[in-house]
């Protein structure tokens, strides 16, 4: 069975993500953990974590940074 994908993400406060899937699920990531170094610490710029989209696949920031489907799908919380 494949993995639900994220087709659409909303930014909310403390660096957490509303993120709707390919099969009608809507779950909440904590980005936090991810944030650290110098590749994701850029997310801890509010303006540009805010910057986040679904590209059908996984969630992207500009710049490239993005994270992997599977963490995105298994490490959210359904809401």
């Amino acid at each position: 069975m494949l993995r639900p994908t994220a087709t659409n993400v909303i930014p909310e406060t403390n660096y957490k993500l509303r993120i709707e899937f390919d099969n009608g699920e809507i779950k909440r990531l904590d980005v936090t953990p991810f944030i650290k170094g110098d590749w994701y610490g850029r997310l801890s710029d509010v303006n540009y974590f805010n910057a986040v989209k679904a590209d059908g696949f996984t969630l992207v920031w500009p710049d490239g940074q993005d994270l992997c489907p599977d963490d995105v799908y298994e490490l959210s919380e359904k809401i």
